[in-house]
């Protein structure tokens, strides 16, 4: 690491200097197990393989024993850069100009990553032989890709060689405006599903001998579009339901079209499971489809349910050290999208915290180094309360 910058910002420039587009590696994952193995952690480089998806290199590394066993979480992979042309630096250049670090992934998640490396580092080279319980690395580079051979089925192999984690922070760049804005302790669920109408092909001036299908699709998705399924609580916003594909693939202008199909996608609350969801929406069209339209549905595999972290201790833990190090009080949200908290929350308590996500997937994504260092020493100050309290229980 250079002598001229923080741990955190020369970890994160390297991570971004590595081209790990999902679902390749980029040489990141390597990266990391040699800065990890240097300072004595065992690291485990699982690569996991599924059908019509590609194969996924993912990284595991852990130090100490016995409880309490926390676990940092995220990933590597980042989404394509787009026109390198359109970047002021570099998209993998890492380079720094006016205290800003440019590069894909600089928010989303490598500096979230660097941050917590260099406090790991930091805590356990102060704590020395004094350090007890279990810090442990699970790292995926299949985040923004399927998320099929990533953190579910490394959490998986974790668990079936006796890791059992007892709470996990996930890097992601939660806060909206300011480093301190806002931890995430829940997320929505996600339900995608698409609608198709059979019809019969046929010439525009003989309608009589054909039957289009895009007024009985548009009949099903308005139905679907005018559904108020919940007004949210005092936990979650409201249930939506967006229509985000209308397609035909239709390029004449006197042809009518066999079938149509429309893609869904739904984020719902803790009123809602996967399968009332489906329910529901199911009856819906079924009402509006009436007795005579030729209609299908189905939902994609990928889904997940809502969920709510209700570890006060592991909560208090982080925004005390948030507020020391930034001054703001976090709002505890369960707004955005999904992550792979989704997954980790089925074997231990998990929250989600990093840096400003305001330019992720943006072209110059980029933060400021010293949101890198106060990250750092947010996290570095966390584990020290975690496992100073675990010590004194």
């Amino acid at each position: 690491m250079s002598q001229s910058l923080s741990p955190a910002v020369s970890i994160a420039r390297d991570l971004i200097r590595c081209p790990s587009v999902t679902p390749e590696e980029g040489g990141a994952l390597a990266f990391l197990e040699t800065l990890l193995k240097a300072r004595g952690f065992t690291v485990d480089r699982p690569v996991f393989k599924d059908a019509d998806t590609p194969d996924v290199e993912n990284l595991f590394a852990t130090i100490g024993s016995g409880a309490p066993h926390f676990v940092f979480a995220g990933h590597t992979d980042v989404v394509p850069a787009g026109r390198e042309a359109d970047w002021s630096h570099g998209p993998f250049a890492g380079e720094i100009a006016d205290g800003i670090l440019f590069g894909r992934g600089a928010v989303d998640m490598k500096g979230g990553i660097a941050a917590f490396a260099a406090a790991a580092l930091s805590f356990l080279d102060k704590a020395g032989d004094a350090f007890t319980g279990t810090l442990s690395f699970l790292i995926t580079g299949d985040e923004e890709g399927p998320a099929v051979n990533g953190t579910d089925k490394l959490l998986a192999w974790a668990a079936e060689r006796g890791h059992r984690f007892d709470a996990c922070i996930v890097g992601e760049p939660t806060n909206p405006d300011a480093l301190g804005d806002a931890i995430k302790v829940g997320r929505r669920g996600s339900l995608s599903g698409v609608v198709s109408v059979e019809g019969v092909q046929g010439h525009a001036a003989y309608p009589h001998l054909a039957d289009n299908p895009i007024p009985g699709l548009m009949r099903l998705m308005t139905a679907l579009n005018d559904v108020v399924f919940d007004e949210g609580n005092e936990r979650f916003q409201p249930t939506n339901l967006e229509i985000v594909t209308f397609d035909v693939g239709n390029p004449a202008f006197n042809v009518i079209p066999a079938r149509a199909e429309a893609r869904f996608n739904v984020r719902f609350n803790d009123s809602w499971s996967q399968e009332t969801l489906r329910d529901r929406i199911t009856q819906v069209l079924t009402q509006a489809a009436g007795p005579d339209l030729k209609w299908n549905i189905s939902f994609r595999r990928d889904g997940s349910d809502s969920f709510l972290t209700r570890d006060e201790a592991l909560i208090a833990a982080l925004g005390k050290a948030i507020e020391a190090e930034t001054g703001r009080t976090p709002e505890l949200s369960t707004g955005g999208g999904t992550s792979d908290a989704r997954f980790i929350k089925n074997y231990c308590p998990v929250v989600e915290f990093g840096l400003v996500g305001q330019t992720m997937h943006k072209v110059d994504e980029c933060t400021p180094v010293a949101d890198l260092d106060r990250l750092a020493a947010i996290y570095e100050r966390f584990l020290e309360s975690y496992f100073a309290a675990s010590v004194q229980g």
